[in-house]
């Protein structure tokens, strides 16, 4: 070969290696210096916000340039008015992070209005925790068992519509027959907890059981709390121990047996996850999600979970993506069932 052509395509290969670099660079380097929003969409006190406030305190350590994140809480509409946000109005840069509901994203299946977001299209980044949702009541309601709530009648709290207190009440009074009266407008667990106490409702559905353990360990401790069913694929062992049923015996119809496997395998896979908007640049996302690997397995952040204690039991975005899009293309006849028993 001339020492011409060796030389020019020196310079071919030295380029390309040079752009190759600049954009490894740019992409690792990006975050130095900036500061990175972690949107929960959920009132402060509830899961959602404790898991978002432990993980924004260890985060920024495993993503290149070691940003800073702020976490702020977008309450609203079941989650809804966060995921709004981050679909079209927060920046596309990766500069902004997520934790929704899965009632927000399961939600555009139901309704099928994506007029203001579609889930399929956010990135998501990883899961924190597999949630096993509960029904309970306060030690002073007279419905101590879920026998109990078959056979008369329940005042079950809830927030707002789209909610999962409010969608896991009715999915398990219309599936199971509970005599559940559910009462909407609590603006957030730490105002269901005080009207379970008061006496102004007997109990809840709809709160996580990792995310309880953390908010009320006294009560737990004491007893002054009745768990009537856990809506659970498997049986969780802890529950299970302490005698907590499954909803499975007590639904009778297969097409509402279907209908809330569908709810419950996509709130138990989704769990805590967060995502970015649509449009975030691949390398970006990349980053994010080899940082939440990183941090769901760190010992400080592990450490810290311990202290609050809640359960870390990690997804990554791609499992979370899956689940998502899995839901999506559920059959019509289930989802359509699904839609009228959320439906107090």
């Amino acid at each position: 070969m001339p020492d011409s052509c060796r030389w020019v395509r020196g310079l071919v290969v030295a380029g390309i290696a040079l752009i190759a670099g600049g954009e490894h660079a740019s992409a690792s380097d990006f975050y130095a210096g900036k500061t990175v929003n972690f949107i929960v969409g959920t009132d402060v006190g509830g899961g959602f916000s404790i898991y978002g406030r432990m993980l924004s305190r260890h985060l920024g350590r495993f993503i290149p340039g070691a940003p800073t994140l702020v976490m702020k809480n977008m309450p609203g509409a079941g989650g809804a008015t966060a995921a709004t946000y981050l679909y079209r109005m927060a920046p596309k840069d990766g500069t902004v992070i997520g934790s929704v509901s899965p009632n927000a994203i399961l939600g555009r299946l139901l309704d099928g209005n994506l007029s203001q977001y579609d889930p399929t299209k956010f990135q998501y980044l990883a899961g924190a925790e597999r949630g096993t949702r509960l029904c309970m009541t306060f030690a002073h309601s007279k419905t101590r068992t879920f026998e109990d709530a078959l056979k008369q009648r329940t005042v079950i709290g809830a927030t707002s519509a789209g909610s999962p207190t409010r969608e896991y009440a009715a999915m398990i009074k219309h599936s199971t027959g509970a005599q559940f009266d559910i009462v909407s407008g609590y603006k957030g667990p730490p105002d269901l907890f005080l009207a379970m106490s008061r006496g102004e409702i007997d109990g809840v559905c709809g709160l996580d059981w990792a995310a309880l353990k953390s908010q009320q360990p006294d009560w737990l401790r004491e007893k002054k709390l009745n768990i009537l069913i856990q809506a659970s694929i498997e049986p969780d062992p802890e529950l299970a121990k302490l005698g907590v049923p499954v909803p499975w015996p007590y639904i009778k119809n297969e097409t509402d047996r279907r209908a809330v496997e569908v709810m419950v395998a996509f709130q138990q896979a989704f769990g805590k996850s967060y995502l970015v908007p649509p449009e975030t640049p691949a390398d970006r996302v990349a980053i994010l999600r080899q940082a939440f690997a990183a941090v769901l397995k760190d010992k400080e952040l592990l450490a810290d979970a311990d202290k609050l204690r809640i359960e870390i039991t990690a997804q990554s975005g791609d499992e979370v993506q899956r689940v998502v899009h899995n839901a999506y293309a559920s059959s019509p006849a289930v989802i359509d069932r699904l839609r009228k028993i959320v439906e107090p």
